[in-house]
């Protein structure tokens, strides 16, 4: 038992630093070819910052473990918003730039009501679904390129851009490859040990997926907004939260999907219905729901939303070790 921990854990640290060294490498490919800072971050990083509950999720279901596949994605939604972007809204809450947040969230409730929709009308999902998850994950990419390019560069971010020391192409390179490598190594040892330490301790892979694996592919997330809270850009948090979501759903889903279709998961139950469908879809979109509805309406996050979104995912949590 002892190995499979380590295991784990080393998988979680070759995620971590994998996803940050792609980020780096990708980031200074970009700015070589003079790519926009602002259009860098709204695709390059974003995508970056998900990639480990990609592999994650992409390996579980190629490897037959449907579970992890969908509870990655789902419990990381649950986990970006009621853990990461509550723990930075309780602490500092900040004013939205409405404009900015009302894209992502159109397109992330367009994206989970056809999720949800799909699994509840047929409990599975089919490789159709996650081609037209896909779809709508490019659509937004044009989407987003488009708007950027038509929004000028603020010039502070221009003056950073130019004062910052230039890395060679081939630094950029190699650390773009070697960040692969190390996500795609983190993602199977994740996922082998996940299972493992699953079947020992008699608990559900949904369950695990759910919590411990979601909660590791949402780190370079959770560094992002501690960072983002340190330097007083809060609403930079809720917004890279909000696209980490969205990508959750059209692109980790997505791809699973599409590589290997699986049915909803039913690992326990409540009320005789499978506890998935009760739970964990309608939790994510209230907790979403919850985050964004007031931010839009009210242009500004409230401590209270952080400190009851904290509470209701302390609940869930206890709830899916009870059930």
């Amino acid at each position: 038992m002892f190995i499979p921990i380590l295991l784990f854990i080393a998988g979680l640290v070759l995620l971590i630093k994998g996803g940050d060294w792609f980020v780096d490498g990708a980031t200074g490919i970009a700015r070589h070819f003079h790519i926009p800072e602002l259009l860098i971050g709204a695709t390059v990083v974003s995508i970056g910052t998900t990639l480990p509950e990609v592999m994650v999720s992409a390996t579980s279901a190629l490897n037959g473990h449907g579970q992890i596949a969908y509870g990655n994605a789902l419990g990381s939604i649950i986990c970006n918003t009621a853990l990461i972007a509550a723990l930075t809204i309780a602490v500092r809450p900040s004013k939205v730039e409405r404009s900015s947040l009302v894209p992502p969230v159109v397109f992330f409730f367009t994206a989970a009501a056809f999720y949800a929709f799909h699994a509840y009308a047929f409990g599975h999902f089919s490789r159709m679904s996650g081609i037209i998850l896909l779809a709508i994950f490019v659509v937004y990419m044009v989407y987003t390129i488009y708007h950027m390019k038509k929004t000028p560069e603020k010039k502070d971010a221009v003056e950073h851009q130019e004062s910052e020391e230039p890395v060679s192409m081939g630094k950029n390179v190699v650390l773009l490859i070697v960040g692969a490598a190390l996500i795609a190594v983190g993602a199977n040892l994740l996922v082998d040990n996940g299972t493992l330490i699953a079947q020992a301790l008699g608990v559900p892979e949904s369950v695990i997926a759910l919590t411990f694996v979601a909660l590791g592919t949402s780190l370079p997330e959770l560094v992002t907004a501690i960072t983002s809270l340190a330097k007083g850009h809060g609403a930079l948090s809720l917004g890279n939260v909000i696209g980490a979501n969205l990508f959750n759903i059209v692109l980790v889903s997505g791809i699973s999907v599409t590589l290997a279709p699986f049915d909803i998961p039913q690992s326990s139950v409540i009320a005789g219905r499978n506890a998935s469908l009760v739970l964990d879809i309608p939790l994510m979109l209230f907790v979403m729901a919850f985050l964004c509805i007031p931010a839009l309406v009210r242009k500004k996050l409230s401590r209270v939303q952080g400190i009851v979104l904290l509470a209701i995912y302390a609940a869930y949590c206890i709830f899916q070790f009870t059930l």
